[in-house]
């Protein structure tokens, strides 16, 4: 099978975009979420409403069940799950709002 160099370009470069170093994380600590989902996903936005909290982009990434991770790069620092920089971290860990992923290699 051969691949399409440009689909392939695209993919990688879209892969790039989705990923962040976690030292870029300016919001707070880095979060490890159990799950992140898109705002209009049934479990998350039944969630948010629960809450009541109101996303307005439904394709924004939300962090559920997340805590905080405080030291980037230490040998036992380690994230079993989604590690994730989120612009709004005030729901005690219940959720993370406007999340991206992180990579803790980087």
């Amino acid at each position: 099978m051969r691949l399409n160099p440009l689909l392939a370009t695209i993919s990688i470069s879209s892969l790039a975009v989705a990923t962040l170093p976690a030292s870029q994380c300016t919001t707070g600590p880095v979060q490890c979420c159990n799950s992140v989902e898109k705002a209009s996903s049934a479990s998350v936005s039944k969630l948010l409403g629960l809450l009541g909290i109101v996303v307005d982009d439904v394709n924004a990434l939300v962090g559920v069940t997340c805590s905080p991770i405080t030291v980037i790069g230490a040998g036992g620092n380690s994230c079993s799950a989604q590690s994730v920089c989120c612009s709004n971290n005030s729901f005690n860990g219940v959720v993370a709002l406007g999340c991206t992923p992180v990579n803790l290699n980087l």
